[in-house]
C-alpha cells in the first residue's frame, strides 16, 4: 500500500510540474505579446484551489485531476470564432482576442508550450550531469562464445574507452554510441592490462529489435557481467509449480550457462511444451529444477516469473565539468528527442508493437522507482517526460499543439480564417483520437500487471 502511495505522490509531482512547465509556455508568451488570457489551469474537474492574478484577468486554477491542463484565451475556442460573436467584442477585446491575432503571434503562443517542455529538459539534463550520475563502469565481465565481440578479440576484463574515437564513461554512453555504429566497421579503444589496445568489429543491421536497446550484448555479444534473479514468482505458474523462489539466482538452463535476461527467455519460448532443466543457487545451494513453459491466450511462451539483471560491476559516480554538463543538456535532450520520434514512427508502421506503449500506471511506477534511487534519477525521469510531451504536443493532431499549427499553416496559404465548422469536427475527431490512446495505454498497463 505504502508503495503505491509513494509512486502515487512521486507521479502527481511530476506530472503536474511538467503540465505546469508546458503550459507556462503558452501563458508567458500570450502574455507578452498582447492576447488576452483568461484562465490558467494546472489539471481538470473540479477546482481546488484558484486565484486572480493582481490585474483581475486572469484565473489560476489548481484543479483535481493531474492528467493535463490548459491556458484559456479570449477568442481560441470555434465557437468564439463566429461573426455573430466577434460582434459582441469590444475594440479592446478585438485588439487582443487570440483568433483576431497574425498568424506568427498564433504560431509563437503554440509552439511555446513544447518549447519550454524542451528547454526543461535542457537544463535538467545539465543537472544530472553536474550533479554526477552513478554509472556502470565499461568493463567487460562476460563474452559471448562465438559472438561479434570474442572473433574481434574482446576479453573479460577488457574496459572500453573510445567508440570509433568518441570518449565513453559508462556503460549507458557506450551503448548510445554503439547504436550509431550498427551496419558500420568501427574500432573500440581499451584497456588491457593498463595498456591501450584497438579492437575493430562490424555490426550486423537489425531486424528483430527495432529500437537497438542492447546492442553490446544483443548483437555484439558482451555485457559487464550479469546475475540473473527471479523477483518474483506468479501464482499457480509452471514456475511455481515446478519449485522457483523470489531470490533465486538462474545460473544455467538446458546446461547453458545464462548470462542474460533475453539469452533465457529465448530458450524458454523455444521450448513450449517441452521441459526445460534449469539451475538455480538459492543461497549457497545449487538446484536443478524442471520447468514445463506454456502458451497464454496471446500465445506467448511463459513460465510465470518476473526477471532482474544485475551487473556484477560496481557503480561508479561520474560528474561532467561545467561545460561538459552544458553541452550533455542539449545533446541529451536531442538524442531523447530522436528516440522518442523513432519510437512513435516505428508502432504506427507497426516495426514495433503498441503493446509497448505505457500509460498513467506505467509512468506513477517509474516516477515512484526513479524517486527512490534519488534526486537525480528522479530528475532524469522528468527530463525525459518532458522531452515526451514537447514531442507528443508537436505531433500534427487536432487538439494537439502540432495540430494548431497545422491549422495556422492552411489559414496561411488559405489567406483567411478556416471556418469555426472545420475546426470543430476536426477537434472532435482529435478529441477521439486522443482518448482512444489514453484508454489502450491504460489497457496495456492494466494487462501487464494482470500478466505479470
Amino acid at each position: 500500500m505504502m508503495e503505491i502511495l509513494h509512486s502515487s505522490l512521486a507521479f502527481i509531482v511530476a506530472i503536474a510540474l511538467l503540465i505546469a512547465v508546458h503550459e507556462y509556455g503558452h501563458y508567458t508568451v500570450a502574455r507578452r505579446l498582447g492576447i488576452r488570457v483568461e484562465k490558467f489551469s494546472v489539471g481538470f474537474g473540479p477546482a481546488l484551489f484558484s486565484w486572480r492574478s493582481r490585474d483581475g484577468e486572469v484565473q489560476y486554477v489548481i484543479a483535481a485531476i493531474p492528467l493535463g491542463g490548459y491556458v484559456k484565451m479570449l477568442g481560441e475556442n470555434p465557437d468564439e470564432q463566429g461573426a455573430e460573436q466577434q460582434a459582441k467584442l469590444t475594440e479592446e477585446e478585438r485588439a487582443r482576442a487570440f483568433h483576431l491575432q497574425p498568424v506568427w503571434k498564433r504560431a509563437a503562443v503554440a509552439f511555446a508550450g513544447p518549447a519550454l517542455n524542451f528547454v526543461f529538459a535542457i537544463f535538467a539534463y545539465m543537472l544530472v550531469g553536474w550533479l554526477g550520475q552513478s554509472v556502470l563502469p565499461t568493463i567487460v565481465g562476460h563474452v559471448t562464445p562465438a559472438s561479434i565481440a570474442e572473433q574481434a578479440g574482446l576479453q573479460p576484463g577488457d574496459r572500453v574507452l573510445t567508440v570509433d574515437g568518441t570518449p565513453v564513461h559508462s556503460w549507458q554512453q557506450m551503448e548510445e554510441q554503439l547504436k550509431h555504429e550498427i551496419g558500420k566497421h568501427f574500432s573500440l579503444t581499451i584497456s588491457r592490462d593498463e595498456r591501450p589496445v584497438s579492437v575493430e568489429m562490424t555490426l550486423p543491421e537489425q531486424e528483430k529489435d527495432p529500437l537497438l536497446l542492447n546492442v553490446a550484448d544483443s548483437v555484439a555479444g558482451f555485457n559487464p557481467g550479469l546475475t540473473i534473479r527471479v523477483d518474483e514468482v506468479i501464482g499457480g505458474s509452471p514456475a511455481e509449480r515446478a519449485g522457483l523462489q523470489s531470490g533465486d539466482i538462474i545460473r544455467q538452463i538446458n546446461d547453458w550457462p545464462v548470462a542474460n535476461v533475453n539469452q533465457f527467455i529465448e530458450q524458454i519460448r523455444s521450448s513450449a511444451g517441452h521441459e526445460v532443466a534449469v539451475v538455480v543457487q538459492r543461497g549457497e545451494t545449487l538446484l536443478q529444477l524442471h520447468v514445463l513453459p506454456v502458451s497464454d491466450e496471446q500465445n506467448q511462451v511463459r513460465i510465470g516469473v518476473r526477471l532482474a539483471s544485475q551487473a556484477q560491476q560496481e557503480a561508479e559516480i561520474y560528474r561532467m565539468g561545467p561545460v561538459d554538463g552544458f553541452v550533455y543538456g542539449f545533446t541529451r535532450t536531442w538524442d531523447m528527442t530522436v528516440m522518442t520520434l523513432s519510437v512513435f514512427g516505428k508502432m504506427v508502421t507497426a516495426a514495433i508493437s503498441p503493446d509497448n506503449l505505457g500509460g498513467p500506471i506505467a509512468i506513477a511506477q517509474l516516477a515512484g522507482k526513479t524517486a527512490d534511487l534519488g534526486l537525480v534519477y528522479f530528475i532524469g525521469f522528468l527530463a525525459l517526460i518532458s522531452v515526451n510531451l514537447g514531442v507528443l504536443n508537436l505531433l500534427p493532431v487536432p487538439i494537439l499543439d502540432g495540430g494548431m499549427l497545422v491549422y495556422l499553416a492552411l489559414e496561411k496559404v488559405r489567406g483567411k480564417a478556416l471556418p469555426p465548422r472545420f475546426l470543430e469536427i476536426t477537434q472532435m475527431i482529435g478529441l477521439v483520437l486522443i482518448v482512444g490512446l489514453m484508454v489502450f495505454a491504460f489497457y496495456n498497463d492494466i494487462s501487464r500487471l494482470f500478466r505479470g
